[in-house]
Protein backbone atom coordinates (compact mmCIF):
# COMPACT_ATOMS: atom_id res chain seq x y z
CA UNK A 1 0.00 0.00 0.00
CA UNK A 2 1.06 3.48 -0.93
CA UNK A 3 1.40 6.15 1.30
CA UNK A 4 1.38 9.29 -0.19
CA UNK A 5 0.15 12.82 -0.34
CA UNK A 6 -1.59 13.42 -4.26
CA UNK A 7 -2.98 17.02 -4.03
CA UNK A 8 -6.47 16.45 -5.49
CA UNK A 9 -6.79 20.14 -6.65
CA UNK A 10 -3.81 19.38 -9.46
CA UNK A 11 -2.85 15.57 -9.30
CA UNK A 12 0.57 16.47 -8.46
CA UNK A 13 2.75 13.69 -6.06
CA UNK A 14 3.95 16.17 -2.81
CA UNK A 15 5.65 13.60 -0.83
CA UNK A 16 6.02 9.75 -0.80
CA UNK A 17 6.20 7.65 2.83
CA UNK A 18 7.44 4.92 3.28
CA UNK A 19 5.84 1.57 5.12
CA UNK A 20 6.53 0.33 7.99
CA UNK A 21 9.03 -2.46 8.38
CA UNK A 22 7.66 -5.96 10.58
CA UNK A 23 9.89 -5.30 13.01
CA UNK A 24 9.19 -1.58 13.61
CA UNK A 25 5.70 -2.51 13.84
CA UNK A 26 6.31 -5.42 16.30
CA UNK A 27 8.06 -2.84 18.26
CA UNK A 28 5.39 -0.30 18.42
CA UNK A 29 3.04 -2.73 19.53
CA UNK A 30 5.11 -3.81 22.12
CA UNK A 31 5.52 -0.46 23.23
CA UNK A 32 1.71 0.15 23.32
CA UNK A 33 0.85 -2.41 25.27
CA UNK A 34 3.27 -1.84 27.80
CA UNK A 35 2.48 1.78 27.90
CA UNK A 36 -1.53 0.40 27.71
CA UNK A 37 -0.37 -2.17 31.25
CA UNK A 38 2.48 0.38 33.03
CA UNK A 39 1.04 3.35 32.97
CA UNK A 40 -2.12 4.74 30.96
CA UNK A 41 -4.81 1.84 32.45
CA UNK A 42 -3.56 3.12 35.87
CA UNK A 43 -3.71 7.20 35.23
CA UNK A 44 -6.98 8.98 37.00
CA UNK A 45 -9.35 10.46 34.56
CA UNK A 46 -8.38 13.45 35.43
CA UNK A 47 -4.72 12.77 34.46
CA UNK A 48 -5.79 11.39 31.03
CA UNK A 49 -8.23 14.67 30.29
CA UNK A 50 -5.59 16.79 30.62
CA UNK A 51 -3.98 15.68 28.42
CA UNK A 52 -6.73 14.79 25.88
CA UNK A 53 -7.94 18.47 26.20
CA UNK A 54 -4.75 19.97 25.21
CA UNK A 55 -4.84 18.13 22.71
CA UNK A 56 -8.11 19.41 21.49
CA UNK A 57 -6.54 23.03 22.37
CA UNK A 58 -3.64 22.11 19.80
CA UNK A 59 -5.95 21.20 17.21
CA UNK A 60 -7.55 24.95 17.79
CA UNK A 61 -4.35 26.56 18.43
CA UNK A 62 -2.99 25.04 14.85
CA UNK A 63 -6.52 24.99 12.87
CA UNK A 64 -5.64 27.18 10.09
CA UNK A 65 -2.45 24.44 9.40
CA UNK A 66 -4.30 21.39 9.67
CA UNK A 67 -7.16 22.58 7.82
CA UNK A 68 -4.35 23.08 4.88
CA UNK A 69 -2.68 19.90 5.53
CA UNK A 70 -6.99 18.18 4.68
CA UNK A 71 -6.76 20.36 1.62
CA UNK A 72 -3.87 19.05 0.39
CA UNK A 73 -4.13 15.89 0.55
CA UNK A 74 -7.79 14.81 0.05
CA UNK A 75 -9.23 18.19 -1.66
CA UNK A 76 -12.68 19.47 1.01
CA UNK A 77 -12.82 23.35 0.76
CA UNK A 78 -11.04 24.98 2.73
CA UNK A 79 -13.73 26.21 4.88
CA UNK A 80 -15.32 23.02 5.44
CA UNK A 81 -11.48 21.53 6.73
CA UNK A 82 -11.14 24.24 9.05
CA UNK A 83 -15.14 22.85 10.26
CA UNK A 84 -13.42 19.54 10.71
CA UNK A 85 -10.85 20.79 12.64
CA UNK A 86 -13.25 22.36 14.86
CA UNK A 87 -15.83 19.22 15.32
CA UNK A 88 -12.53 17.41 16.02
CA UNK A 89 -11.49 19.24 18.67
CA UNK A 90 -14.86 19.43 20.02
CA UNK A 91 -15.29 15.31 20.24
CA UNK A 92 -11.80 15.62 22.57
CA UNK A 93 -13.29 17.93 24.79
CA UNK A 94 -16.18 15.79 25.10
CA UNK A 95 -15.19 12.84 26.36
CA UNK A 96 -12.79 14.98 28.46
CA UNK A 97 -15.91 16.27 30.19
CA UNK A 98 -17.61 13.46 30.66
CA UNK A 99 -15.79 10.20 31.09
CA UNK A 100 -15.66 10.34 34.67
CA UNK A 101 -19.47 10.48 34.41
CA UNK A 102 -19.34 7.54 32.25
CA UNK A 103 -17.50 5.84 33.89
CA UNK A 104 -18.69 5.65 37.32
CA UNK A 105 -20.32 2.49 38.69
CA UNK A 106 -23.55 1.98 38.09
CA UNK A 107 -24.86 -0.13 41.12
CA UNK A 108 -27.76 -2.52 40.41
CA UNK A 109 -30.86 -1.92 42.52
CA UNK A 110 -32.04 -5.16 42.82
CA UNK A 111 -28.86 -6.77 44.28
CA UNK A 112 -27.50 -4.75 47.00
CA UNK A 113 -23.52 -4.60 46.80
CA UNK A 114 -24.01 -5.85 43.02
CA UNK A 115 -22.36 -2.74 40.85
CA UNK A 116 -21.07 -2.86 36.94
CA UNK A 117 -17.41 -1.27 35.63
CA UNK A 118 -16.41 -0.18 33.09
CA UNK A 119 -12.49 -0.98 32.21
CA UNK A 120 -10.59 -0.82 29.35
CA UNK A 121 -9.48 -3.71 28.05
CA UNK A 122 -5.63 -3.18 25.99
CA UNK A 123 -4.26 -1.81 22.79
CA UNK A 124 -7.34 -1.16 20.14
CA UNK A 125 -6.46 -1.21 16.34
CA UNK A 126 -8.31 1.67 14.49
CA UNK A 127 -8.34 1.39 10.65
CA UNK A 128 -9.85 4.48 9.59
CA UNK A 129 -10.73 6.36 5.64
CA UNK A 130 -9.31 9.71 3.96
CA UNK A 131 -13.03 11.66 4.05
CA UNK A 132 -12.49 13.28 6.92
CA UNK A 133 -8.84 13.12 7.91
CA UNK A 134 -8.92 14.07 11.70
CA UNK A 135 -12.64 13.35 12.47
CA UNK A 136 -12.27 9.95 12.03
CA UNK A 137 -9.12 9.80 14.64
CA UNK A 138 -10.98 12.28 17.17
CA UNK A 139 -14.07 9.98 17.33
CA UNK A 140 -12.00 6.69 18.53
CA UNK A 141 -9.30 8.74 20.12
CA UNK A 142 -11.81 10.14 22.69
CA UNK A 143 -13.38 8.13 24.14
CA UNK A 144 -10.79 5.10 24.24
CA UNK A 145 -7.74 7.41 25.49
CA UNK A 146 -10.70 8.48 28.13
CA UNK A 147 -11.61 4.81 28.65
CA UNK A 148 -8.12 4.13 29.35
CA UNK A 149 -6.98 1.95 26.32
CA UNK A 150 -4.45 2.84 23.85
CA UNK A 151 -4.65 3.23 20.26
CA UNK A 152 -2.74 1.73 17.20
CA UNK A 153 -4.23 3.48 13.77
CA UNK A 154 -3.77 2.91 10.27
CA UNK A 155 -5.23 5.56 8.48
CA UNK A 156 -5.81 6.06 4.88
CA UNK A 157 -2.65 5.59 2.27
CA UNK A 158 -3.43 9.03 0.57
CA UNK A 159 -3.59 11.49 4.18
CA UNK A 160 -0.33 10.35 5.68
CA UNK A 161 0.50 13.88 6.83
CA UNK A 162 -2.80 14.76 8.21
CA UNK A 163 -2.29 10.78 10.18
CA UNK A 164 1.39 12.12 11.12
CA UNK A 165 0.35 15.69 12.55
CA UNK A 166 -2.91 14.10 14.62
CA UNK A 167 -0.26 11.60 16.29
CA UNK A 168 2.32 15.02 16.62
CA UNK A 169 -0.51 16.63 18.26
CA UNK A 170 -1.17 13.86 21.00
CA UNK A 171 2.61 13.65 21.68
CA UNK A 172 2.85 17.30 22.30
CA UNK A 173 -0.30 17.23 24.17
CA UNK A 174 1.81 15.22 26.86
CA UNK A 175 0.66 11.67 25.67
CA UNK A 176 3.36 8.80 26.71
CA UNK A 177 4.71 6.62 24.16
CA UNK A 178 2.60 3.83 23.11
CA UNK A 179 -0.52 5.62 23.82
CA UNK A 180 -1.55 6.68 20.64
CA UNK A 181 0.68 5.29 17.53
CA UNK A 182 0.01 6.13 13.66
CA UNK A 183 1.45 3.04 11.66
CA UNK A 184 1.68 3.52 8.12
CA UNK A 185 1.14 -0.36 7.37
CA UNK A 186 0.13 -2.68 4.73
CA UNK A 187 -3.38 -4.62 4.29
CA UNK A 188 -0.66 -7.84 5.30
CA UNK A 189 0.57 -6.00 8.30
CA UNK A 190 -2.98 -5.04 9.33
CA UNK A 191 -4.03 -8.86 9.18
CA UNK A 192 -0.97 -9.84 11.30
CA UNK A 193 -1.96 -7.39 13.99
CA UNK A 194 -5.76 -8.47 14.37
CA UNK A 195 -4.04 -12.11 14.44
CA UNK A 196 -1.57 -10.61 17.63
CA UNK A 197 -3.51 -11.49 20.82
CA UNK A 198 -1.42 -8.17 22.54
CA UNK A 199 -4.64 -6.28 20.16
CA UNK A 200 -7.74 -6.44 22.20
CA UNK A 201 -10.22 -5.02 19.78
CA UNK A 202 -10.84 -3.59 16.18
CA UNK A 203 -12.61 -0.77 14.80
CA UNK A 204 -12.89 0.00 10.98
CA UNK A 205 -14.42 2.90 9.15
CA UNK A 206 -14.42 2.65 5.44
CA UNK A 207 -16.19 0.23 2.19
CA UNK A 208 -18.40 -2.70 2.34
CA UNK A 209 -15.59 -5.03 1.51
CA UNK A 210 -13.03 -3.74 3.68
CA UNK A 211 -15.11 -3.58 6.71
CA UNK A 212 -16.26 -7.81 6.14
CA UNK A 213 -12.72 -8.76 5.75
CA UNK A 214 -11.55 -7.37 9.09
CA UNK A 215 -14.56 -8.33 10.79
CA UNK A 216 -14.61 -12.04 9.79
CA UNK A 217 -10.92 -11.91 11.01
CA UNK A 218 -11.52 -10.36 14.05
CA UNK A 219 -14.44 -12.69 14.76
CA UNK A 220 -12.08 -15.75 14.13
CA UNK A 221 -10.03 -14.41 16.65
CA UNK A 222 -12.30 -13.67 19.37
CA UNK A 223 -11.93 -9.69 19.18
CA UNK A 224 -14.31 -7.31 19.93
CA UNK A 225 -15.19 -5.21 16.27
CA UNK A 226 -16.85 -2.11 15.80
CA UNK A 227 -17.69 -1.58 11.90
CA UNK A 228 -18.71 1.78 10.55
CA UNK A 229 -19.35 1.05 6.85
CA UNK A 230 -20.80 2.95 3.79
CA UNK A 231 -24.41 4.14 3.24
CA UNK A 232 -27.16 5.69 0.69
CA UNK A 233 -28.84 7.84 2.86
CA UNK A 234 -32.15 8.93 1.39
CA UNK A 235 -33.73 12.40 2.05
CA UNK A 236 -37.70 12.48 1.96
CA UNK A 237 -39.67 15.71 1.26
CA UNK A 238 -42.96 15.20 2.37
CA UNK A 239 -45.93 17.42 1.08
CA UNK A 240 -46.09 19.86 3.74
CA UNK A 241 -41.92 20.78 3.53
CA UNK A 242 -40.97 24.61 3.39
CA UNK A 243 -38.98 25.07 -0.10
CA UNK A 244 -36.54 27.40 -0.15
CA UNK A 245 -35.11 26.09 3.83
CA UNK A 246 -35.87 22.25 2.43
CA UNK A 247 -33.41 23.06 -0.98
CA UNK A 248 -30.84 24.42 1.37
CA UNK A 249 -30.05 20.92 3.52
CA UNK A 250 -30.48 19.35 -0.02
CA UNK A 251 -27.67 21.48 -1.59
CA UNK A 252 -25.81 21.01 1.64
CA UNK A 253 -26.45 17.40 3.03
CA UNK A 254 -25.61 16.25 -0.59
CA UNK A 255 -22.86 18.33 -1.76
CA UNK A 256 -20.88 18.86 1.41
CA UNK A 257 -17.36 17.37 1.21
CA UNK A 258 -18.22 17.30 -2.50
CA UNK A 259 -20.32 14.65 -1.51
CA UNK A 260 -17.89 12.12 -0.07
CA UNK A 261 -19.74 11.04 3.28
CA UNK A 262 -21.31 7.74 4.40
CA UNK A 263 -23.81 10.02 5.25
CA UNK A 264 -24.49 12.30 2.55
CA UNK A 265 -27.96 12.24 1.41
CA UNK A 266 -27.49 10.72 -1.68
CA UNK A 267 -31.32 9.83 -2.62
CA UNK A 268 -33.56 12.89 -2.73
CA UNK A 269 -36.77 11.52 -2.33
CA UNK A 270 -40.06 14.55 -3.19
CA UNK A 271 -43.42 13.45 -2.26
CA UNK A 272 -46.09 14.54 -4.88
CA UNK A 273 -45.46 14.31 -8.96
CA UNK A 274 -45.90 18.98 -9.03
CA UNK A 275 -43.59 19.34 -5.89
CA UNK A 276 -40.93 16.85 -7.07
CA UNK A 277 -40.75 18.67 -10.47
CA UNK A 278 -40.48 22.24 -8.91
CA UNK A 279 -37.34 20.82 -6.39
CA UNK A 280 -35.85 19.09 -9.51
CA UNK A 281 -35.81 22.46 -11.52
CA UNK A 282 -34.04 24.27 -8.23
CA UNK A 283 -31.73 21.14 -7.54
CA UNK A 284 -30.44 21.48 -11.16
CA UNK A 285 -30.41 25.17 -11.17
CA UNK A 286 -28.15 24.76 -7.77
CA UNK A 287 -26.13 22.28 -8.56
CA UNK A 288 -25.63 23.96 -12.47
CA UNK A 289 -24.81 27.31 -10.13
CA UNK A 290 -21.26 25.44 -8.07
CA UNK A 291 -18.07 27.04 -9.39
CA UNK A 292 -15.13 24.15 -9.15
CA UNK A 293 -11.54 25.97 -8.68
CA UNK A 294 -9.31 25.91 -6.16
CA UNK A 295 -10.12 24.38 -2.78
CA UNK A 296 -8.33 27.08 -0.88
CA UNK A 297 -10.35 29.60 -2.24
CA UNK A 298 -13.00 30.79 -0.98
CA UNK A 299 -14.68 31.32 -3.99
CA UNK A 300 -14.59 27.54 -5.14
CA UNK A 301 -18.05 25.68 -3.96
CA UNK A 302 -17.09 22.45 -6.37
CA UNK A 303 -13.84 20.51 -4.97
CA UNK A 304 -12.29 18.05 -6.28
CA UNK A 305 -12.34 14.56 -5.48
CA UNK A 306 -10.17 12.89 -3.24
CA UNK A 307 -8.40 10.48 -6.04
CA UNK A 308 -8.26 9.33 -9.39
CA UNK A 309 -9.75 6.05 -9.12
CA UNK A 310 -12.67 7.99 -7.11
CA UNK A 311 -12.89 9.78 -10.14
CA UNK A 312 -12.92 6.83 -12.86
CA UNK A 313 -15.46 5.16 -10.05
CA UNK A 314 -17.73 7.24 -10.13
CA UNK A 315 -17.97 7.54 -13.78
CA UNK A 316 -18.40 4.09 -14.38
CA UNK A 317 -21.44 4.09 -12.23
CA UNK A 318 -23.20 7.46 -14.20
CA UNK A 319 -22.15 5.15 -17.44
CA UNK A 320 -23.90 2.05 -16.28
CA UNK A 321 -26.86 4.56 -15.13
CA UNK A 322 -27.38 5.76 -17.99
CA UNK A 323 -27.00 2.44 -20.13
CA UNK A 324 -29.65 0.84 -17.97
CA UNK A 325 -32.19 3.84 -18.93
CA UNK A 326 -31.59 6.66 -16.11
CA UNK A 327 -31.67 10.36 -17.27
CA UNK A 328 -28.64 12.27 -16.99
CA UNK A 329 -30.58 15.70 -16.00
CA UNK A 330 -27.01 17.78 -15.45
CA UNK A 331 -23.52 17.15 -15.72
CA UNK A 332 -21.82 13.41 -16.20
CA UNK A 333 -18.36 14.22 -17.39
CA UNK A 334 -15.37 14.84 -15.96
CA UNK A 335 -14.31 18.24 -16.11
CA UNK A 336 -11.37 19.45 -18.44
CA UNK A 337 -9.27 21.19 -16.12
CA UNK A 338 -6.03 19.65 -14.07
CA UNK A 339 -7.09 17.48 -10.82
CA UNK A 340 -9.93 15.04 -9.67
CA UNK A 341 -12.55 17.07 -11.14
CA UNK A 342 -16.05 15.73 -11.92
CA UNK A 343 -19.16 17.72 -12.62
CA UNK A 344 -21.85 18.18 -10.71
CA UNK A 345 -24.48 15.78 -11.87
CA UNK A 346 -28.24 14.67 -11.52
CA UNK A 347 -29.53 11.73 -12.29
CA UNK A 348 -33.55 11.11 -12.60
CA UNK A 349 -36.09 8.08 -14.09
CA UNK A 350 -33.87 5.39 -12.12
CA UNK A 351 -35.75 2.22 -11.40
CA UNK A 352 -35.30 -1.00 -9.67
CA UNK A 353 -33.95 -2.61 -11.85
CA UNK A 354 -31.04 -0.14 -12.53
CA UNK A 355 -27.71 -0.94 -11.11
CA UNK A 356 -27.20 2.80 -8.83
CA UNK A 357 -30.71 2.06 -7.71
CA UNK A 358 -28.97 0.10 -4.59
CA UNK A 359 -25.31 1.15 -5.10
CA UNK A 360 -23.88 4.47 -2.89
CA UNK A 361 -22.56 6.99 -5.17
CA UNK A 362 -19.99 8.56 -3.69
CA UNK A 363 -19.25 12.09 -5.33
CA UNK A 364 -21.38 15.54 -6.53
CA UNK A 365 -24.37 12.84 -8.08
CA UNK A 366 -27.58 13.61 -6.80
CA UNK A 367 -30.10 10.57 -7.50
CA UNK A 368 -33.85 12.57 -7.41
CA UNK A 369 -36.84 10.25 -7.23
CA UNK A 370 -40.47 11.60 -6.91
CA UNK A 371 -42.64 9.16 -4.97
CA UNK A 372 -46.51 9.42 -5.40
CA UNK A 373 -46.95 8.99 -1.44
CA UNK A 374 -45.05 8.56 1.75
CA UNK A 375 -45.50 5.13 1.51
CA UNK A 376 -43.77 4.79 -1.95
CA UNK A 377 -41.52 7.26 -0.37
CA UNK A 378 -40.12 5.07 2.33
CA UNK A 379 -40.22 1.58 -0.07
CA UNK A 380 -37.61 3.70 -1.83
CA UNK A 381 -35.54 4.59 1.21
CA UNK A 382 -35.69 0.92 2.33
CA UNK A 383 -34.49 -0.63 -0.66
CA UNK A 384 -30.81 -0.63 -0.27
CA UNK A 385 -29.17 -2.44 1.05
CA UNK A 386 -27.36 0.09 3.94
CA UNK A 387 -28.54 1.77 7.03
CA UNK A 388 -26.21 4.23 8.09
CA UNK A 389 -28.66 7.79 7.80
CA UNK A 390 -31.64 9.24 6.36
CA UNK A 391 -33.97 12.38 6.78
CA UNK A 392 -37.59 13.11 6.53
CA UNK A 393 -38.71 17.53 5.91
CA UNK A 394 -41.82 17.99 7.20
CA UNK A 395 -43.73 20.80 9.00
CA UNK A 396 -45.48 18.55 10.77
CA UNK A 397 -42.60 17.38 13.64
CA UNK A 398 -44.50 14.70 14.47
CA UNK A 399 -45.44 13.04 11.41
CA UNK A 400 -41.85 13.73 10.68
CA UNK A 401 -40.86 11.21 13.55
CA UNK A 402 -43.18 9.03 12.75
CA UNK A 403 -41.49 8.69 9.13
CA UNK A 404 -38.02 8.85 10.43
CA UNK A 405 -38.63 5.68 12.54
CA UNK A 406 -39.70 3.95 9.54
CA UNK A 407 -36.35 4.28 8.01
CA UNK A 408 -34.03 1.36 8.08
CA UNK A 409 -31.65 2.96 9.48
CA UNK A 410 -29.27 3.90 12.24
CA UNK A 411 -30.31 7.32 12.56
CA UNK A 412 -32.80 9.93 11.22
CA UNK A 413 -33.17 13.50 11.43
CA UNK A 414 -36.20 15.46 11.12
CA UNK A 415 -35.61 18.72 9.05
CA UNK A 416 -32.03 18.50 8.68
CA UNK A 417 -29.68 15.76 6.76
CA UNK A 418 -27.65 13.28 8.59
CA UNK A 419 -24.87 14.68 10.80
CA UNK A 420 -22.53 14.24 13.46
CA UNK A 421 -22.49 15.84 16.65
CA UNK A 422 -20.19 14.24 20.23
CA UNK A 423 -23.05 14.11 21.81
CA UNK A 424 -24.97 11.90 18.84
CA UNK A 425 -24.82 8.27 18.60
CA UNK A 426 -23.52 7.46 15.66
CA UNK A 427 -23.78 4.40 13.49
CA UNK A 428 -25.50 1.82 11.08
CA UNK A 429 -27.45 -1.19 10.54
CA UNK A 430 -27.93 -3.82 7.62
CA UNK A 431 -24.42 -3.20 5.27
CA UNK A 432 -23.67 -0.08 7.05
CA UNK A 433 -21.86 -2.00 9.71
CA UNK A 434 -22.74 -2.63 13.45
CA UNK A 435 -21.33 -0.79 17.00
CA UNK A 436 -21.39 3.15 17.85
CA UNK A 437 -19.50 5.72 17.74
CA UNK A 438 -19.91 9.28 19.65
CA UNK A 439 -21.92 9.56 22.55
CA UNK A 440 -21.98 7.65 25.74
CA UNK A 441 -22.94 4.51 23.33
CA UNK A 442 -19.52 4.66 21.73
CA UNK A 443 -17.55 5.05 24.85
CA UNK A 444 -18.66 1.71 25.68
CA UNK A 445 -18.17 -0.44 23.18
CA UNK A 446 -14.24 -1.50 24.00
CA UNK A 447 -14.72 -1.89 28.01
CA UNK A 448 -15.02 -4.83 30.21
CA UNK A 449 -18.12 -3.77 31.52
CA UNK A 450 -17.19 -5.72 35.06
CA UNK A 451 -19.89 -6.51 37.42
CA UNK A 452 -18.55 -6.80 41.12
CA UNK A 453 -21.06 -8.21 44.06
CA UNK A 454 -20.48 -8.12 47.29
CA UNK A 455 -21.93 -10.22 50.16
CA UNK A 456 -21.69 -9.73 53.75
CA UNK A 457 -19.32 -11.37 56.03
CA UNK A 458 -20.51 -14.66 56.42
CA UNK A 459 -23.09 -15.47 53.53
CA UNK A 460 -23.89 -18.61 52.63
CA UNK A 461 -23.52 -20.30 49.25
CA UNK A 462 -26.33 -18.63 46.93
CA UNK A 463 -29.39 -20.99 46.99
CA UNK A 464 -28.60 -22.18 50.43
CA UNK A 465 -31.22 -20.54 53.17
CA UNK A 466 -29.09 -18.65 56.52
CA UNK A 467 -29.53 -20.97 59.53
CA UNK A 468 -32.06 -19.31 61.88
Amino acid sequence: MAYQTINPATGTVEMRFDTISDATLDDALATARTAFESDWRRRSIDERATIVRRAAALMREEAPRLAALVVREMGKLLAQAEGEVALSASILDYYADHAAHYLKPERIAEREGASVHRLPIGVILGVEPWNFPYYQLARVAGPQLMVGNVLMVKHAGSVPQCAAAFEDLMRRAGAPDGVYTNIYASTDQVARLIEDPRIAGVTVTGSERAGAAVAAQAGKNLKKSVMELGGSDPLIVLPDAPFETTLDNIMWGRMNNTGQSCVASKRIIVVGAERAAAFLDAIIERMAALVPGDPMDAATTLGPLSSEDAVEHILDQIRRAEAAGAVIRLGGHRLNRPGFYVEATVLTDIDEANPIYREELFGPVISFYAAADEAEALKIANAVPFGLGGSVFTADLARGEQVALAIESGMAFVNNPTWTAPELPFGGTKNSGYGRELSELGFGEFVNAKLIAVSPVGAPPPGVAQAG
